[in-house]
């Protein structure tokens, strides 16, 4: 067993336990935003995290972040922008008008001032700021390689100084790439389980649906 705080309380919860688990383990009641237990967005349960002796304090993903003795938790809630960024794809026509599309809906991307907050920032590792780079440098292709493994956790957004939605950027590029080429084989696979009923979701699990 460890000795821990979350959001000021002081817990304990075996070693071999995600931060996430911790707080459940200890009795603590899980609100929208908090993490998806199988379910929901990934990345609602973004936290920043002090380990015992260091000065630095991280950002994490709870759901996927092991517990340690001393550790100091706080749960980050996302505010989104009062004008979120809205398009539809299909009014692109064509890949010609892929670049122009971008610019005009993420005009901040080529703002990025090269501070590597977003790289600091996100959980996964990923080179977020090359992504943008490449976005704009019209390399879109590259850049939604770079994002393919993103899970929207907002990190990255709420590090950038430019207000540049990294994320929301990247997942733009990869919709994009998708909408002009072969769909992933993968993607096709699944939504064929989910049609003949292979896979089965179950709509009233906690956090099935988004909050109102």
């Amino acid at each position: 067993m460890v000795r821990l705080s979350i959001e000021g309380r002081e817990i304990e919860a075996p070693a071999n336990c995600s931060i996430l688990q911790a707080f459940v383990h200890a009795g603590q009641t899980l609100v929208e935003g908090v993490g998806c237990m199988g379910q929901g967005v990934c990345g609602s349960c973004r936290v920043m995290v002090r380990y015992s002796g260091e000065l630095e304090v991280k950002t994490e993903l709870a759901c996927e972040t092991l517990v340690a003795d001393g550790m100091q938790v706080a749960f980050l809630d996302y505010f989104t922008r009062s004008a979120p960024r809205t398009y539809r794809i299909e009014e692109m026509g064509d890949s010609w008008q892929a670049l122009r599309m971008m610019r005009e809906v993420f005009p901040e991307a080529s703002h990025c001032r090269h501070c590597s907050g977003c790289d600091r920032a996100c959980p996964k590792g990923l080179d977020v700021q090359r992504g943008v780079n490449l976005a704009v440098e019209g390399k879109l292709a590259a850049s939604s390689q770079v994002f393919d493994e993103c899970v929207m956790c907002n990190l990255c957004t709420l590090a950038c100084p430019e207000h540049i939605r990294p994320n929301h950027l990247g997942l733009f590029v990869r919709r994009m790439i998708a909408s002009t080429s072969l769909r992933p084989a993968n993607l096709i696979r699944r939504l064929q389980q989910i049609e003949s009923g292979e896979m089965k979701i179950d709509l009233d699990a906690p956090n099935a649906h988004p909050p109102r």
